[in-house]
């Protein structure tokens, strides 16, 4: 098990049959995360291909990861959280900018680009992700924001690898809006 400090990036790699469990200690943390196919990392995560294969466009227990290709990264076997973002994306600097009228320093973006360096892969493969403990309800009207939902600490998720699986995630430093309780806060990884 590892522990991933505040605002801090992760990266890792799951071989098929291993499960990655990542663990939100103190509560309300929002984990962004990213996948790709690691015999062939041009083939990452798909927003779209997951939320069309579900029907859903959250996701959650029994939900699959799916790569661009339509191959079957992850698979969620716990979830104690019930539904995870699938499409408000990471926050970035000229993001916080945009929305906030601050600037910042550091994000999920600059989280990601740090990572997939160390993993030789570039911002171009930075693609709209997971949120993971993250709540963006989107209502009737097509409206959405962050929800200042308070997530139990030790809330969890698992994925099980359906392949070779490179896991990146930045351990959101986000303090302009609610999704980490203004307040962000370490994680726990663990591959077994």
């Amino acid at each position: 098990m590892e522990l991933v400090e505040a605002k801090s990036s992760w990266s890792g790699i799951v071989k098929k049959g291993q499960r990655l469990k990542i663990t939100d200690i103190e509560g309300q943390q929002a984990v962004d995360f990213l996948c790709y196919d690691n015999n062939d990392r041009s083939d990452r995560y798909s927003a779209t291909n997951t939320m069309k294969v579900q029907g859903n466009i959250y996701v959650g227990l029994g939900s699959i990861l799916y790569s661009d290709s339509g191959i079957q990264l992850l698979e969620v076997m716990e979830d104690t959280t019930g539904k995870h973002d699938t499409v408000y994306g990471c926050c970035s600097n000229p993001n916080n900018l945009l929305r906030y009228g601050v600037k910042t320093t550091e994000s999920c973006y600059s989280n990601f680009e740090i990572e997939l360096a160390k993993n030789e892969l570039g911002k171009d493969s930075i693609v709209p992700n997971v949120n993971w403990f993250m709540s963006v309800p989107v209502l009737e009207d097509g409206t959405a924001g962050v929800d200042n939902v308070v997530l139990q600490p030790n809330s969890y998720v698992t994925l099980l690898a359906k392949t070779d699986t490179l896991a990146v995630l930045s351990n959101c430093p986000q303090m302009h809006n609610p999704c980490n309780g203004y307040n962000p806060t370490p994680i726990h990884v663990e591959i077994y």
